[in-house]
């Protein structure tokens, strides 16, 4: 393909898909919402089980290091 020419059909698959994407992850992201409004309604702390996902995620060790370094800042303030 030059740099001229565009292959039309091939661009709108991609657009296409693309879009399709974008639709399922808006129903995940209103499925996601669901669930967290079932758990506030039931008495869990949204807010504090997002903190938890957030923290499941990441590595072991990388949160280890980040743990060090809030308690410390926290220590240097006075705040621990």
């Amino acid at each position: 393909m030059s740099s001229n020419s565009v292959d039309a059909g091939h661009l709108r698959a991609f657009l296409e898909r693309i879009e399709r994407l974008e639709e399922e992850k808006r129903a995940i992201t209103d499925d996601i919402k669901e669930v967290f409004a079932e758990a506030k309604g039931t008495g869990y702390d949204v807010k504090i089980m997002r903190k938890i996902i957030s923290l499941r995620r990441m590595d072991r060790e990388k949160r280890r290091e980040e743990e060090e370094i809030l308690e410390l800042y926290l220590a240097a303030l006075g705040e621990v």
